[in-house]
């Protein structure tokens, strides 16, 4: 078989600079662009850029003229919905720690308009001390504000910054560390001006399961195919992009007029917040009660009806009142997270889930809790009594976390847990009553016994 090729050369404008060669932006930007290229008559091309010196990612799709396999899978209003379709929009990849002159290159392009990045959460940081003509050593943000001073001295326009990473305001914490890396690398305040005045960072909320390259499956795929592809890349159906910006940028990328899941909003916030209680915090409330039952996957909890009675409770009733969204788009989205969970294509294990389970409990599950309490005057059983599983899971060999939460929680008294503020952000004594109760019922009756009281009210 040969390797996936263009059959002509690409004439694509080079619109967009993609920090990130990785699985996610291949199965979640690059895909929406190549939809608006094809059904929409854009003329939108990716430059990917390697920003770390590690990872042959970037080689592989220049040996493959940018082309990529996408295969998408999941459930769609109960059935079972597949889709392959092969990438045309990433016209190269360059890596910059070898061919730092293309890099800057792209700078004086005066069609490039958009920077893309997903670069992890640890992407996005100040670090001081950074020497502007060490490109290596340089952070994301650090390389990034030189290739914003080419930019500038070419006498172009500036750019709209949509950051992928997964931290609260990613574009005003990109933006700040630009401002703090001029200053430090002394470009003057009319530089500093210019990003502040020429360019726009978005804040944003991405939301799809990647996958990536399916190992098991690849070379079964290839033959299907009839080519060979070294970046099959793989997600669920499923995907939500929430943008916060001017709306009038929706007009420049009219994802939404192809029907994709892309919203502009002045506030990103409570669809975040509405993604970490409602997915993230039904993960976590239901995951360690699962496992300690002999559920290994979030698919197998779903099929489970015990578990999912739990789940569905936990989440319909003691979650979603607690949130500010209007209740149909909460309930729409909460529907769609029971059809993710219960993906066949995908085997995400509870074990991975609970890696660190005290921290998540903390951010996705502890917030409704308290919400719930202070709107109606009690505690809501389904999500304290994940906390009661929690602490039954930590007294288990299975735990992952930090070694010293897990010493703590394998060995500590239930008071010594709930007192302990730096967990929780405050002390939680005053769930010590249930959670004795709880911990009990699991001892004398096991945990599903236990969990069929609470999902019996």
């Amino acid at each position: 078989m040969e390797r996936l090729k263009r059959k002509e050369q690409c004439q694509l404008k080079e619109r967009f600079l993609q920090f990130g060669e990785g699985n996610f932006l291949r199965g979640f930007v690059d895909w929406m662009i190549d939809r608006l290229n094809k059904e929409n008559g854009y003329d939108g091309g990716v430059v990917v850029v390697q920003p770390v010196n590690v990872g042959p990612v970037v080689k592989f799709l220049n040996e493959q003229d940018g082309l990529y396999t996408l295969y998408l899978r999941g459930l769609l209003n109960g059935e079972k919905v597949e889709e392959t379709r092969v990438v045309e929009c990433i016209t190269r990849g360059i890596n910059p720690f070898e061919d730092t002159d293309a890099f800057y290159a792209c700078a004086e392009n005066p069609d490039l308009r958009y920077i893309i990045s997903n670069t992890t959460e640890a992407g996005i940081e100040y670090k001081p001390d950074q020497d502007p003509n060490d490109f290596e050593a340089l952070t994301f943000p650090g390389k990034l504000t030189t290739f914003m001073k080419k930019r500038y001295d070419a006498g172009l326009p500036g750019f709209l910054l949509l950051p992928c990473e997964l931290i609260d305001k990613n574009g005003d914490e990109l933006k700040k560390c630009i401002k703090k890396h001029a200053a430090d690398f002394g470009y003057g305040d009319d530089f500093i001006k210019w990003v502040d005045e020429e360019n726009y960072f978005t804040n944003t909320l991405v939301d799809r399961i990647v996958t990536g390259y399916p190992r098991d499956t690849a070379a079964e795929m290839e033959k299907e195919y009839g080519y060979l592809d070294n970046v099959i890349d793989t997600a669920e159906i499923f995907h939500l992009w929430v943008i916060q910006g001017d709306k009038k940028y929706a007009e420049e990328l009219p994802f939404d007029k192809l029907g994709m899941n892309v919203l502009w909003t002045d506030d990103v916030t409570p669809y975040k917040k509405r993604k970490v209680r409602i997915l993230n915090g039904a993960h976590t409330m239901m995951v360690l009660a699962a496992h300690l039952a002999g559920i290994e996957t979030v698919k197998e909890a779903m099929d489970d009806e015990l578990i999912y009675n739990f789940m569905h409770k936990g989440l319909f009733e003691e979650i979603i009142p607690t949130l500010d969204l209007p209740k149909d788009e909460l309930t729409q989205f909460a529907n769609d997270v029971i059809e993710r969970f219960k993906n066949p294509f995908i085997k995400h294990y509870l074990l991975s889930i609970a890696l660190n389970s005290v921290s998540k409990y903390q951010v996705r599950v502890l917030p409704s809790v308290l919400e719930y309490i202070k709107a109606n005057n009690k505690e809501p059983d389904c999500l304290v009594f994940s906390l009661a599983a929690l602490i039954a899971f930590y007294r288990t060999d299975a735990a992952n976390d930090n070694a010293d939460v897990m010493a703590f929680m394998k060995d500590a008294s239930v008071a010594d847990i709930l007192a302990k503020t730096e967990y929780w952000g405050q002390d939680l004594s005053f769930l010590k009553s249930s959670i004795d109760k709880y911990l009990a019922a699991i001892d004398a009756k096991g945990i599903r016994g236990a969990m069929q009281d609470v999902v019996n009210g």
